[in-house]
């Protein structure tokens, strides 16, 4: 799509876009799931990240969201995510650099993760950007996960910001497909894992970390749209 509004707000993933954090993801649903006599190949759960926990449930077990198990086992991995991986994760390369930028430029910085309430600080301190961060939204405050629209949507509301003034920066398909379905281009990133970029082919824009999308800002969405020419 064509933005023709200034560029006012940066809608942010978290898990593999700021965080080096998929890959833990994926060995705590793997274990989890193992605990409770689920044997399933890292290779089939290792896509579906960046999907919110019903959908992945949903996919691998074809649990629906309300089941009780699939409340507990996404509890039961929340909690093994938090205890024994998050502390040893860091940020992408170039991650506080980039948000300090676009800070910088005067843009609103929102959080839509399909993390839940209850690991985003945790996120975003382990990322070591909770001081630059203006608002945040998550998947308790929606009732559909990546990657339908809901979260984009609310990180919209939050700030105040209509679809064609804001620009997403995610890592998956399900962060592109989400902010597409609201209206909202997306730069992705491949940092998250997703190196096949025709995964990623509906951005308006792909690089490999934050810290390549700083260093060609000029050139990038983010660069063009603060320049004043609407393109994306």
């Amino acid at each position: 799509m064509k933005a023709n509004s200034p560029l006012a707000a940066v809608l942010l993933d978290i898990d593999g876009t700021l965080l080096d954090s998929n890959d833990a993801h994926t060995r705590s649903w793997l274990e989890t799931l193992r605990r409770h006599g689920h044997a399933v190949a890292y290779e089939r759960v290792r896509p579906l990240i960046g999907m919110g926990a019903d959908r992945l449930l949903a996919e691998l077990l074809g649990l629906a969201a309300d089941d009780p198990l699939a409340r507990q086992l996404a509890d039961e991995r929340r909690r093994l995510f938090l205890e024994r991986w998050l502390p040893s994760l860091g940020p992408t390369p170039g991650a506080r650099a980039l948000l300090e930028r676009l800070r910088a430029e005067g843009l609103t910085l929102v959080v839509a993760t399909a993390a839940g309430e209850a690991e985003l600080p945790a996120l975003l301190g382990q990322a070591g950007i909770e001081d630059l961060v203006d608002a945040a939204t998550s998947s308790s405050d929606v009732r559909h996960s990546k990657p339908d629209p809901d979260i984009v949507e609310a990180a919209l509301r939050r700030c105040g910001v209509e679809a064609a003034a804001a620009l997403m920066l995610g890592d998956t398909p399900y962060d592109v497909e989400a902010a597409r379905a609201a209206g909202v281009d997306t730069i992705a990133l491949r940092c998250g894992g997703w190196w096949d970029d025709a995964a990623l082919s509906g951005a308006v824009a792909i690089h490999d970390s934050p810290a390549t999308l700083l260093a060609q800002w000029a050139e990038s969405p983010l660069g063009r749209r603060r320049a004043g020419d609407g393109g994306g």
